[in-house]
C-alpha cells in the first residue's frame, strides 16, 4: 500500500492545477504565499492550544489535538508544494537527523 503522504501529494499536485472556484488548495496556492503562511500560522496556535487542553483532557481533547495537527501537517504540505518542495524532502532531512543528538544537530546549525 503507497504511502498516505505520497497519495496526499500526488492530490495536492492535482489540485493545485484546478480551478480555485472547485478546490480549496487551488485556491490557497492562487491567493499566494501569504495566504498558505497565515493557515499555516493558524494551524500551529490551534494546535497548541488544543495540546493544552489535551494535557489535562480527556479522550474527546486528545482527538481534538490530533485533528489539529492533521490540519496543521496538511497546510504546511500545501506551503511546501507552493515552494516546489514535498514532504520526501522534510523525510530525506529527517532521515538525516536519525541518530543524532537534538543537541548536537541543533550546534551544527547554528555553524
Amino acid at each position: 500500500m503507497r504511502d498516505i503522504l505520497d497519495q496526499l501529494f500526488e492530490v495536492l499536485e492535482q489540485r493545485r492545477a484546478a480551478d480555485p472556484d472547485d478546490s480549496y488548495v487551488s485556491a490557497l496556492h492562487h491567493k499566494g504565499l501569504n495566504k498558505i503562511l497565515e493557515k499555516v500560522g493558524e494551524e500551529a496556535t490551534e494546535t497548541l492550544l488544543a495540546a493544552k487542553d489535551a494535557e489535562g483532557g480527556g479522550e474527546a481533547e486528545r482527538k481534538a489535538l490530533v485533528a489539529e495537527t492533521a490540519d496543521l501537517w496538511f497546510h504546511s504540505l500545501v506551503m511546501l508544494s507552493h515552494l516546489g518542495l514535498d514532504h520526501q524532502d522534510v523525510l530525506d532531512e529527517l532521515a538525516r537527523r536519525f541518530g543524532i543528538s537534538g543537541h548536537e544537530e541543533k550546534a551544527a546549525r547554528s555553524k
